[in-house]
């Protein structure tokens, strides 16, 4: 078992080796029972300082190694995802509440990234310049020395290894801190697949952690660039001290992301891309589909066939059976969704289903007769809540759409394709799917968003890693001293 707790219960991973943390220990809560299923290890920012000296020496030697010695490790990591699926979804299942088809996607999703970036280390390192001179000059891409990853809660898997594979398969050592709420999907396991993929000692630390962690991340002088998943709000501090101290820093963020059904569209087709693009994953996904735009044409139609679907989803502990939804992370981010969508009703929207809970288990809630400014439509909520607001045409959807501060991701549901291409031109965003809903996602695909969502594609796909993970370097080579005027 790679997840066997004798070997990191309590601890936190340090140069190599599983340690005590400065932050103590803390239990790992299974939200849909309430149970205890381990204890993981806590750091504190004194741990930050060991882990970043020790990266920074152990990067040196990792990246003097073969590309093919790096290549072998990334392969190797992607074998055993493969290999431990079982076990590893069991953990993602019991921590973090995902269903069986979640968890499933996670673990699939890890394999791939670990395979996509052993294509990394062999790609062509820079380029040949034309130079005015008499001289050869290149642009080199050299890595960074040292990534600090801090992921959260939802998708602790992937919204770790997305990080974490491409930086260490250019050439750099990573400290990785996931969300202490799913230390042990989100860090001991990325941990011990690469300690059991050879990845050599000190080339990828994991710290499980606070804010005060995570700014001691921001500010370290050795941790050259920070890649953060997580709110909006979390994401402008840390961007904010990353400016600071002049460090680069990827931020993937919020999203509020529209659904937008044609009045040449398919209710039925479109019903189904709507359920699963809000309800998939507790709607606990930074690409759910929170605002649904629907023509006048289609919209009671619409509202009345996905209300239905809602009011049959079976929602339960994703360990006990098959269920479509499993429970909200904790009893705050239940409060946070519950307080949306009554406070969007008593300013006037309608529920046509759900809107209730039991436990962290929330109904799939569906909304109408919403306004731009009802809260549970203009902010992310982070939970089953499909609002739907009807529009007249084109330019009112395009309106609509772009009453918001976020840009992640959009969904154009049209028997027209182009009219759909033409659309999203129209609309301010990262990822735009014709024809599907909004939640999808590809290891070898740019992703990334606009405006409030982040700042662009620095995630997936080799142009996107390469940018995010590496320095250009200019150099140029004469083969005899110029002779200057003085």
């Amino acid at each position: 078992m790679i997840l066997d707790d004798s070997r990191w219960k309590g601890q936190i991973f340090v140069g190599g080796a599983w340690v005590p943390g400065a932050g103590g220990v803390a239990d790992v809560i299974e939200p849909a029972t309430g149970a205890t299923l381990a204890q993981s290890g806590l750091a504190g920012p004194a741990d930050v300082a060991t882990a970043a000296v020790s990266a920074s020496e152990a990067q040196r030697e990792w990246v003097a190694l073969p590309h093919p010695a790096r290549a072998a490790v990334l392969r190797k990591a992607g074998a055993l995802w493969a290999e431990h699926a079982e076990e590893i979804s069991w953990w993602n299942i019991r921590e973090v509440g995902a269903i069986e088809g979640m968890a499933g996607f996670a673990v699939h999703v890890a394999e791939q990234e670990c395979y996509e970036a052993a294509s990394l280390p062999s790609r062509p390192s820079g380029e040949i310049l034309s130079s005015e001179g008499p001289r050869l000059s290149l642009a080199r891409r050299l890595p960074v020395g040292v990534v600090g990853v801090i992921s959260p809660f939802n998708v602790p898997i992937i919204l770790g290894i997305r990080s974490v594979a491409p930086a260490l398969a250019l050439g750099n050592a990573v400290i990785l801190k996931p969300d202490p709420r799913t230390a042990v999907t989100g860090g001991v396991t990325i941990a011990r697949i690469f300690e059991e993929a050879g990845l050599p000692p000190g080339v990828l630390q994991m710290l499980p952690g606070g804010g005060d962690v995570g700014e001691a991340m921001v500010t370290h002088p050795l941790v050259s660039v920070i890649s953060f998943t997580g709110s909006t709000a979390a994401g402008r501090r840390v961007g904010e001290l990353a400016g600071k101290h002049l460090k680069r820093v990827h931020l993937e963020l919020g999203g509020n992301s529209a659904l937008i059904v044609l009045d040449d569209a398919d209710v039925d087709a479109a019903v189904n891309l709507a359920a699963w693009g809000s309800f998939f994953h507790q709607g606990e996904i930074c690409m759910t589909t929170g605002r649904h735009l629907v023509h006048t044409r289609l919209h009671d139609e619409f509202v009345e066939k996905l209300a239905a679907k809602a009011a049959h989803l079976p929602v339960g502990d994703p360990a006990s059976g098959q269920v479509a939804l499993g429970p909200l992370i904790d009893a705050g981010q239940r409060d946070k969704v519950h307080g949306l969508v009554t406070s969007s009703v008593a300013g006037g929207a309608k529920l046509a289903a759900g809107g209730s809970y039991e436990g962290l288990f929330y109904q799939p809630t569906v909304l109408t007769n919403v306004e731009v400014t009802s809260p549970a439509f203009e902010q992310e909520v982070f939970g089953p809540v499909a609002p739907v607001m009807r529009f007249a045409d084109l330019d009112e959807a395009v309106r609509i759409a772009t009453a918001t501060e976020y840009g992640l991701s959009l969904g154009i549901v049209t028997r027209d394709v182009m009219k759909g291409l033409d659309l999203a031109a129209r609309i301010p965003t990262g990822i735009v799917h014709i024809n599907d809903q909004t939640v999808n996602d590809e290891a070898n695909t740019p992703f990334g968003g606009v405006g409030a969502s982040g700042t662009g594609s620095r995630f997936g796909g080799a142009a996107a890693n390469i940018d995010a993970f590496t320095e250009t370097q200019w150099v140029t080579m004469r083969s005899e001293p110029p002779s200057y005027p003085f």
